[in-house]
């Protein structure tokens, strides 16, 4: 039986873990938060769910489909309404495109990595925050210790699934004896990865929104709005007589204003909400929330097949995520984590 060690218990970690559930290998995962599933994430507050960083999963093949389903069908939620599309003068026009299914649950969208892991055996120990790791050349093993000083492993492999900048701030905190050059060189290339900023609003109001759409989402990148939908089209988010808007505001203006105060920056989201609906009642929320995601969506992949990634793996050190995927989509990030927990129990 090999020990196998997860950094993150976000969707491709779950899905590294699911990958290995029938195998024999002992699975524990390290996250830093107190729940899982990263930034598929569900929030409460006064009878309301909201999922405040990836709003739904898409099924764009029959084996994502399949996968959702298999998780079990109960409190799963297929949200029926449209996304249509809005340019930099906030003109709506309903969309062209087919719609997708845009699928989460009663629950939140964090059930995504909870049904995941519900399925192994796999140990998970939140408010754990990896700090460094360690590989024992004579022993062909890894320890991680966390910022507590506590040390986990060993490890027969090792996957880190964060977003890039701080796998790379793992990498550069990493004792790999005799191995500095393919060290640095994967450093070097997850420390490329790109990443958008974006800072998400939730706006609560209690009256109802008469709109024909689900979501809005700005197609020339060129709106200080990059995405805004309504959590009531999900059924057991919102109770009925009212309305939740989650406003992913743009990476410029996320960047620019990532640590405005939260009143002053949620006042500014809800007047564009309000001038981009065409409904002045939504610049006074009945209460705001947000969350600042600085590593959100990623712009490039990995070069997984280059020599740098290679070498790691031969020595038992892998990376997953929507990122190493070069997508963005919480699906993307589920199937890198699978493939990689394949090449994990391919490779021990």
């Amino acid at each position: 039986m090999a020990h196998i060690g997860i950094v993150g218990a976000g969707v491709a970690g779950a899905g590294a873990a699911y990958a290995l559930r029938e195998t024999d290998h002992d699975v524990t995962l390290l996250e830093k938060s107190r729940g899982v599933g990263g930034r598929a994430a569900t929030r409460r507050r006064d009878g309301c769910r909201y999922d405040h960083g990836a709003n739904y999963v898409k099924t764009p093949d029959d084996r994502t489909a399949d996968l959702l389903y298999d998780l079990g069908e109960g409190g799963l939620v297929d949200v029926a309404e449209p996304v249509w599309t809005f340019d930099r003068n906030g003109d709506i026009e309903a969309s062209d495109r087919q719609e997708e299914h845009k699928y989460t649950w009663e629950a939140g969208i964090t059930q995504l990595a909870k049904r995941l892991l519900a399925e192994t055996d796999a140990a998970v120990r939140k408010t754990t925050r990896v700090e460094s790791l360690a590989r024992d050349p004579d022993a062909d093993t890894w320890t991680a210790t966390d910022t507590d000083g506590d040390e986990h492993g060993p490890f027969d492999a090792l996957l880190l699934t964060p977003p890039a900048p701080q796998t790379a701030d793992l990498l550069a905190a990493t004792d790999w004896p005799g191995a500095d050059g393919t060290l640095a060189a994967l450093r070097d290339a997850v420390d490329a990865a790109e990443f958008r900023t974006i800072r998400t609003f939730v706006l609560r109001y209690d009256f109802d929104l008469d709109v024909p759409w689900y979501g809005l989402v700005n197609v020339d990148k060129e709106h200080e709005v990059g995405w805004l939908s309504r959590e009531e089209c999900k059924r057991g988010h919102v109770p009925d007589g009212g309305s939740l808007l989650i406003v992913q505001m743009s990476p410029e203006w996320s960047s620019a204003r990532y640590d405005d105060p939260l009143s002053e920056a949620a006042d500014a989201a809800a007047s564009y909400a309000a001038d981009l609906v065409g409904d002045e009642r939504l610049t006074d929320p009945e209460w705001i929330d947000d969350q600042g995601w600085r590593y959100a969506l990623p712009d490039a992949g990995l070069d997984s097949g280059s020599e740098a990634v290679e070498a790691a793996r031969e020595a038992g050190l892998f990376v997953a995520g929507d990122w190493a995927a070069g997508e963005g989509r919480v699906h993307e990030a589920v199937w890198d984590g699978v493939a990689v927990g394949e090449a994990i129990d391919a490779s021990l």
